[in-house]
């Protein structure tokens, strides 16, 4: 149980980081002015975050300790180091406007927030659960 956990977080470290080089590589690219452009890039957080938090789930290494518990222990060092660089933000990323700042903390929140909902909702074990529980109502389990 302790080897999963371990290496649900050290995933979550992994991909802080690559979180944070993207960000600041190519952040001029993220802050576009315009609506469409912005409301894309939150789409396309999400969506990234529940494909993240589902591939998580059916990783063969997280099903031991499941789907949601891993998505979290992904999402934890994560959530944590960009909390600490978002208040920071103009340190970290003195190329960009400080005042973006709010946006690049909604845009960890919509990733880390929907990886947890594909964590959960892609769940095997729940969804076997869900199944046991279907075949008893059925009558297939006396």
């Amino acid at each position: 149980m302790i080897r999963p956990a371990l290496t649900a977080l050290a995933v979550g470290i992994g991909l802080t980081i690559l979180l944070f080089v993207i960000f600041l590589w190519l952040g001029p690219l993220f802050f576009l002015d315009g609506r469409r452009p912005f409301e894309i890039k939150f789409t396309l957080a999400g969506l990234a975050g529940l494909v993240s938090g589902i591939v998580l789930a059916r990783w063969r290494v997280m099903v031991a300790i499941g789907g949601l518990r891993a998505a979290a222990l992904v999402a934890i060092p994560g959530m944590l180091v960009m909390a600490a660089v978002g208040s920071h933000f103009q340190v970290f990323f003195p190329a960009l406007d400080p005042a973006l700042d709010k946006v690049f903390g909604s845009w960890m929140l919509w990733f880390y927030g929907f990886m947890l909902i594909g964590g959960g909702v892609a769940c095997p074990a729940r969804r076997k659960q869900k199944d046991d529980n279907d075949k008893t109502e059925q009558g297939g389990w006396q």
